[in-house]
């Protein structure tokens, strides 16, 4: 039989276990659902100087102070399930670094992958607290060194309460502590990360908030970094239909899941060793290296891609999506897809742009924003670019960059273009800045011409953010030419699995989107 050590999100206690602790007993396992500092009925012995160090601490004297087992049996190679989630996989994350040993298997409950270094703010689904800090507002009543728990009636700053009863919602609100801030803002220190790196580990996705084993197995598919540590044989997945709160909605069904993740059962992920990954796998088009003939430059985040012309030519402005980890490499302008894409625009006149920008998180989009906005501006003031005619071209999870130049289209901005675009923030996201929500600001577009790539076999999350833009678009928005792709899926560009038909028809939509948007960009006076 398992041991258990639960570790539950920001400004809760070890009562909020209560329902998932019985069905695990009743099965014969050991539980202790940890109440750290400042939470629960503990919310009186924190301090000023409380943070995440005192969490890990707070958990590495439970685990010291359970008897460990005579024989572990199958749970190799320590005798302890540390269950952390959301906030609470920081503290388990510690402890399990300073009792690698005790450590049966790491689980994952609706939480993140934080590494050595990462705070527990960068994933507070809770933007008011986010901004207070970035403000240097944390207080606003004399008490500025805790966040008081969100009001119970906004549900998307407790991360989402679908299916939570009534009745639990009410004690949440009753219990709830206000949470140190040092808490959210020391880094998380891993200094045997490598040994932690290599136990056994579950994830729990509740996909009411919009993720699941299928974005797993895409990162794996796509072989991003960081992604083959999802795909190890110790490392297995469930799936809750359920909010960010399983203990609460649906204790029971999490309580058999707790117990399957403990007899090493889970959905495994495998990567496919032989495989390219797909974003680094060949462009569609045949587009020779020399075919723009006028040579290409290079600088600190942007590539210009000429053509072969004596005077100044529109430009195409590429924007990557994300969010991706930092250190990824190569960088994705230099992706065959978006090279493809800017030797393929060189080669029908125009100068094809890419761009590299630091979206490594849902809470990088201002950043990320800026390093776009200054790349544009770079360009426009090239004296082979034509800098009144210029077409900004975004993809996957940049959509919602999209949105700044919607709200305020300048007069030289000719066209923007999405392609198998993010619209609105995913759920489960966290925060992400009100303003990156390109449904609210098509309506500030005016006339502004709008090239759309649709593909058939798009996450439903993602399709949902789609219908939503083009729903708002209808309602006397700008043109939008929509180029669907029935037979696609998110990045079909690079794809090299697809059968002959479907193969031709994504040729011959990336080539109409291309023509699209240089029809707009060189279109009028």
């Amino acid at each position: 039989m398992a041991t258990f050590v639960l570790v539950s999100g920001s400004h809760t206690g070890g009562w909020v276990w209560d329902e998932v602790a019985a069905p695990l007993r009743a099965a014969g396992s050991e539980v202790y659902a940890a109440t750290l500092t400042g939470m629960g009925e503990r919310r009186r012995a924190a301090g000023p100087d409380t943070d995440l160090e005192t969490h890990v601490q707070d958990l590495v004297d439970l685990i010291d102070s359970i008897p460990a087992a005579e024989s572990p049996g199958d749970l190799v190679p320590g005798d302890l399930v540390l269950v952390g989630h959301c906030y609470g996989i920081h503290p388990v994350l510690g402890a399990a670094d300073r009792r690698t040993e005790r450590v049966a298997r790491i689980v994952h409950l609706d939480a993140g992958l934080p590494r050595d270094g990462d705070t527990a703010l960068a994933l507070a689904p809770d933007r008011t607290v986010r901004d207070r800090v970035a403000a240097g507002r944390e207080g606003g009543d004399g008490d500025d060194w805790r966040i008081p728990p969100p009001p119970p009636d906004e549900p998307e700053r407790w991360g989402g309460t679908d299916g939570v009863p009534e009745a639990a919602l009410a004690r949440l609100a009753r219990l709830a502590a206000p949470q140190p801030l040092g808490t959210l803002t020391r880094p998380l220190r891993l200094p045997h990360a490598d040994a932690l790196a290599a136990l056994p580990a579950t994830g729990i996705f509740c996909t009411a908030n919009g993720s699941g084993i299928a974005l797993v197995e895409t990162l794996v598919e796509n072989g991003l970094p960081g992604s083959e540590a999802l795909a190890r044989p110790e490392v297995g997945f469930f799936e809750l239909d359920t909010g960010h709160w399983p203990m609460l909605s649906v204790p029971d069904a999490l309580a058999g899941v707790l117990l399957r993740a403990a007899a090493d059962e889970g959905h495994r992920v495998t990567a496919k060793k032989s495989a390219r990954p797909a974003h680094l796998r060949r462009f569609l088009l045949d587009v020779p290296a020399d075919a723009p003939g006028g040579g290409r430059e290079r600088t600190d985040r942007t590539t210009l891609y000429f053509p072969r012309a004596e005077e100044p030519r529109p430009a195409v402005v590429l924007v990557h999506g994300g969010p991706l980890p930092a250190g990824t490499r190569p960088t994705p302008r230099d992706w065959p897809v978006f090279t493809g894409y800017g030797r393929y625009l060189a080669s029908l006149g125009a100068v094809g742009v890419t761009v590299d920008h630091r979206l490594h998180g849902p809470t990088d989009y201002a950043r990320a924003a800026g390093d776009v906005a200054e790349a544009v501006a770079r360009v426009r003031a090239h004296p082979s670019v034509d800098g009144e005619r210029v077409a900004l071209w975004f993809f996957s999870g940049g959509g919602l960059l999209l949105a700044d130049w919607l709200a305020a289209p300048p007069p030289w901005l000719r066209c923007v273009a999405a392609t198998y675009p993010v619209l609105a923030p995913l759920p489960g996201w966290g925060p992400v800045e009100p303003r990156f929500r390109p449904a609210a600001a098509v309506g500030s577009a005016g006339g502004l011409p709008v090239v759309l790539t649709r593909v058939g076999r798009e996450r439903p999350e993602i399709a949902a953010t789609v219908e939503e833009f083009l729903s708002a678009a209808g309602g006397g928005g700008p043109r939008v030419e929509v180029i669907d792709v029935p037979l696609a899926h998110h990045g079909f560009e690079t794809a090299d699995d697809a059968g002959p038909e479907a193969a031709e028809r994504a040729r011959h939509a990336v080539d109409r989107a291309v023509r699209a948007v240089l029809a707009e960009v060189t279109a009028g006076p």
